[in-house]
């Protein structure tokens, strides 16, 4: 470990193989067969910045932002809205119950391997989710927007979806017991929302994705969907990359599991 105010703990990574995998904080030297002029490498990591923290700051804002334009239509519409649609309503209530149950699960459920990331991450992960909900936002609470004739079936799609997405976050919080790092082949459990495990290795994800696809079909919001597509693309990333991980630590991985897409992805 390099001492110094500048290189704190966190921002510091050690290899073996200046190309190799990072070695984990609880390895000692004694335990990695470094002999006699051996060679270890060492990576300034840049400022860092804990993961929950965030999380409460990139799903804070949409919770906020949202409200914001619906809330105070004059202020951004120059034009006051005397009575909200029902669609307008559920939409409203869809996306603050979305955020606010991400930052419960921040606070109460997740269990991060990695206690920091990059602050760059920060400004990237909250430029991305409070620019598209002032996007979507926008759109949804316009005085001009008109309502779907029926939104109430796609509706409970939507709730199934929330429900998988949070079961499947539970699961993984207990597929990791606290304060540790360690790593087990995800599998369902009695909960049939987590069966979706058998079909693919991050049903969070699928969830999600379902969820803002029922979300625009319920609004018929072209924004919300290109929200939804850009959500795919980076969930199918962060997917693809985990899955080729438990495949590399896991010899005996469940082999006709996909990434994110069951039997396509």
């Amino acid at each position: 470990m390099i001492a110094g105010s500048k290189y704190y703990v966190d921002r510091q990574s050690y290899k073996i193989d200046s190309k190799g995998k990072t070695l984990s904080d609880n390895e000692v030297l004694k335990g990695i067969g470094l002999g006699e002029g051996g060679k270890i490498f060492f990576k300034d990591l840049g400022p860092q910045i804990g993961w929950s923290s965030v999380f409460l700051a990139e799903y804070a804002g949409p919770l906020f932002i949202y409200l914001f334009f619906y809330v105070r239509p004059s202020i951004i519409y120059s034009v006051d809205i005397s009575g909200r649609s029902l669609a307008s309503q559920v939409a409203c209530a869809c996306w603050c119950f979305h955020y606010l149950k991400r930052l419960y699960e921040t606070i109460y459920v997740h269990r991060f391997s990695h206690s920091t990331m990059p602050l760059f991450n920060l400004f990237k992960n909250c430029s991305y989710y409070w620019g598209f909900t002032a996007f979507v936002s926008y759109y949804n609470n316009h005085p001009l927007y008109t309502p779907p004739i029926t939104f109430i079936h796609k509706n409970i799609i939507w709730k199934v979806c929330e429900y998988g997405n949070y079961s499947i976050h539970i699961a993984f919080k207990d597929l990791r017991p606290p304060g540790s790092t360690v790593r087990q082949i995800p599998k369902p459990t009695t909960n049939p929302m987590t069966r979706l495990f058998e079909l693919v290795s991050c049903p969070n994800y699928t969830y999600e994705v379902g969820s803002w696809f029922f979300f625009s079909v319920m609004i018929q919001s072209l924004p919300a969907f290109l929200f939804c597509l850009v959500g795919l693309g980076q969930m199918s990333i962060w997917a693809l990359a985990k899955h080729k991980n438990y495949k590399k630590e896991f010899p005996d991985y469940p082999t006709k599991r996909k990434a994110i897409l069951p039997f396509i992805l």
